[in-house]
């Protein structure tokens, strides 16, 4: 469960990045849909932060601190 929400929230990241990239392009000289993209992206990047810390520091997921094993 805990890994769908950490998928989901960087896919939503994800698409906020491209729709915020498109608005860019269509929209000239109009940036308030730009923006709006931007603080959305941001605060999903936030929600994603802490999802992430607070799954680390009640133990959801574990560090890996050496890749080649024990």
């Amino acid at each position: 469960m805990l890994k769908i929400l950490i998928v989901v929230l960087l896919l939503a990241v994800l698409i906020s990045l491209f729709s915020g990239l498109v608005f860019l392009i269509k929209d000239g000289g109009d940036k308030r849909r730009v923006m709006n993209s931007l603080a959305v992206r941001v605060g999903l990047s936030i929600a994603l932060l802490a999802v992430l810390l607070l799954a680390l520091w009640q133990g959801g997921i574990d560090l890996n601190p050496t890749p080649y094993g024990p």
